[in-house]
């Protein structure tokens, strides 16, 4: 090995290790929402690769700091290996679609936010039936903006990206415009759950511990408000 090889080498690991920590946290705060099933070190092995590409095609010009770059590739790296395990029931995802559609249908005719009570009945199904349901849809499979029908890297790239068109530009700006007015609307409880897990990046256990409620019931209500973003934007999926 030549002395080049050797300081390329030192180089790597160095950088490893400096990002380690940040690829451990974002894979532990993922974990605190998904089944035993799902071993942390496949998390942190998808981290890992998630973090070199985000070192290979960072750009310093479009404005994000490499940490919040790399902090989006490891994530997507991440939830892309999740759903390759392909180990959410089918009933689940008919389920998020379900719950989705009958909150959009109840809050487009009474001109409020839906209630547990309205959705499980135009579901068919008791309170606590409906409830759970939630916690098998946010233990299922991730409840992200993929499912606007957006991804991490739409974020992530800026508005003075020049590989976009004027009218990509403008279409951007609008639907955040869109998601911000609709997290503005979403009932207290619901909006604080998210501020509390994506700004603050507290997980499920922590935020029930801050509200006084139990880790499962914080779970459904990150579900719930998830889906009701999800049924007031429907017009944004793909």
């Amino acid at each position: 090995m030549t002395g080049a090889d050797t300081y390329s080498r030192v180089q790597q690991d160095d950088f490893a290790t400096r990002y380690a920590p940040l690829v451990k946290r974002i894979a532990h705060h993922l974990l605190a929402r998904l089944p035993s099933s799902v071993q942390l070190e496949d998390m942190l092995q998808a981290g890992m690769l998630g973090l070199l590409e985000a070192r290979g095609s960072f750009d310093a010009s479009k404005g994000a700091s490499f940490e919040t770059f790399a902090g989006i590739r490891i994530r997507g790296s991440m939830i892309d290996e999740i759903r390759r395990g392909d180990w959410v029931p089918r009933s689940v995802h008919k389920n998020s679609r379900s719950i989705a559609s009958a909150i959009k249908e109840i809050e487009q005719r009474t001109g409020r936010d839906a209630r547990d009570t309205e959705v499980a009945e135009k579901l068919g199904v008791e309170v606590k039936i409906y409830r759970q349901m939630l916690l098998d849809v946010s233990n299922g499979h991730m409840l992200d903006f993929d499912g606007l029908g957006v991804n991490e890297d739409y974020f992530s790239q800026g508005l003075s990206d020049s590989s976009m068109t004027p009218l990509e530009k403008i279409q951007k700006e609008d639907f955040r415009n869109s998601l911000s007015g609709a997290i503005a609307t979403l009932p207290e409880r619901e909006k604080l759950v998210l501020a509390l897990y994506y700004d603050e990046e507290l997980n499920l256990k922590e935020i029930g511990e801050v509200l006084g409620v139990s880790e499962s019931r914080i779970s459904q209500i990150n579900s719930q408000a998830m889906l009701r973003l999800q049924s007031r934007l429907k017009d944004w999926k793909k």
